[in-house]
């Protein structure tokens, strides 16, 4: 079988700046459509009248879709390449704008989101290996870089969605719906320099190591579990903090969604900022001061009040570091079986994340009762934050996985 490739001399390459606007421009468009659901979920719950679990089982399905895709792409991409991959997902999320536009019912939604986490899943592999293949150099400092687009796009996507959400054509309101048809249709913009750009085919390595063998690796599950918790922190912030700022300290939509965008300005910076200073300080030593400091954050954040919204702002910051300098830790340590490895930590990666949302929306249903008899009000802002909680507690836990891997490479002389 064959695999596509960067074609070599990337300094020089007319092909290489094609691939890397490629890269950049879709991860810039990937957060920008990713994140528009943050302000979207509100007005979802509203016109389907549905309650945060199936709010929760609504974003389950989007990782449903994440996974499906992971699990299929890479060896996909061996038979029709990994660019034709990655153009196919562009057409499958500008795809899924139609359909969630016109969805008729709560069902119809929901499948129509799972077509979009189909070509999101899809992207994440295609983008991800491309990356990690091309940028062998100062992979931290470059893969950071690139993740900064995507938390570009992600600085914009709330302001926008709301502008849009609240906009009008003539006397007829955009809403959400139409918010999402204008927003994923900017998926097609990176299909025309990836069909400029030319990749070389390169002969698979039939010898390479199996999922079978790379699944018994103590390296890849400690990498794996990372992975999944830094996720659960990212995309949990993503779809539950404007919902959070505004059940739980009475937050507008406006400044709920303002909070959202300045969230990801610290993102954004931080990953252009503080990316290059990953290779400098260790990608492993990064990992565990990004996952404690997030952590931290969070946790200070939530039990501040309302005072607080400023820490859970700041806190993308360290959120913005863990999964980028994560991808560069695996190409360095799986950097013969880049394809394999990184299916098999997206993959898997999913299967942790699709309870996540659903464990959030979970804890704020089944814990509002209690907290009302506590609190004597309806005991929405103690349920609301003991599910946020729930993010800076994963945060702690991928702290003590970076830990377990340091110490692991360290050992193995093998520290990067």
């Amino acid at each position: 079988m064959e695999n596509e490739t960067l074609l070599e001399s990337p300094g020089r390459n007319k092909n290489y700046i094609l691939l890397t606007i490629t890269v950049f421009a879709t991860y810039a468009i990937f957060g920008f459509s990713d994140v528009a659901r943050g302000p979207a979920i509100p007005r979802i719950a509203e016109e389907f009248d549905i309650t945060e679990l199936q709010i929760g089982a609504l974003l389950t399905t989007n990782t449903v879709g994440y996974l499906t895709a992971c699990s299929f792409t890479a060896a996909l991409a061996r038979k029709i390449g990994m660019k034709t991959c990655a153009i196919i997902a562009m057409f499958v999320v500008a795809m899924s704008g139609l359909l969630i536009c016109y969805s008729p019912s709560f069902p119809a939604l929901v499948a129509a989101f799972f077509v979009l986490n189909l070509g999101f899943g899809m992207l994440e592999i295609s983008l991800g290996v491309i990356a990690a293949t091309t940028f062998t150099e100062n992979t931290g400092r470059m893969i950071n870089l690139a993740h900064f687009f995507y938390g570009f796009g992600s600085v914009c996507s709330p302001f926008v969605a709301n502008a849009l959400i609240v906009a009008s054509l003539g006397e007829t309101l955009l809403g959400w719906r139409y918010m999402y048809l204008i927003i994923l249709s900017f998926a097609l913009i990176p299909v025309i320099p990836a069909l400029i750009g030319r990749l070389r085919k390169q002969v698979y390595d039939k010898k390479q190591t199996g999922y079978k063998a790379l699944l018994k690796t103590p390296t890849l599950w400690l990498a794996i579990m990372i992975f999944a918790l830094g996720a659960i922190c990212e995309v949990g912030v993503a779809s539950w903090l404007v919902n959070f700022l505004e059940k739980a300290h009475s937050f507008s939509s406006d400044k709920a969604a303002l909070h959202l965008t300045l969230f990801f300005v610290c993102f954004m910076l931080s990953r252009l900022i503080l990316g290059p200073f990953t290779d400098k300080i260790g990608l492993i030593n990064s990992l565990i001061i990004a996952t404690a400091f997030t952590g931290v954050a969070i946790t200070v954040g939530v039990l501040c009040g309302e005072a607080g919204t400023v820490i859970l702002v700041i806190a993308g910051v360290g959120i913005a570091l863990i999964f980028p300098t994560m991808m560069a830790v695996v190409a360095k340590l799986f950097k013969d079986e880049i394809d394999l490895a990184m299916t098999a930590v997206t993959t898997i990666m999913g299967l942790i994340l699709i309870p996540a949302n659903l464990v959030v929306g979970a804890i704020i249903q089944f814990t509002r009762p209690a907290f009302s008899d506590i609190s004597g009000d309806d005991g929405t802002r103690l349920a609301y934050s003991t599910g946020y909680l729930f993010l800076g507690l994963c945060c702690f836990g991928a702290c003590l996985f970076a830990s377990l891997l340091r110490r692991a490479q360290k050992n193995a002389g093998r520290l990067v």
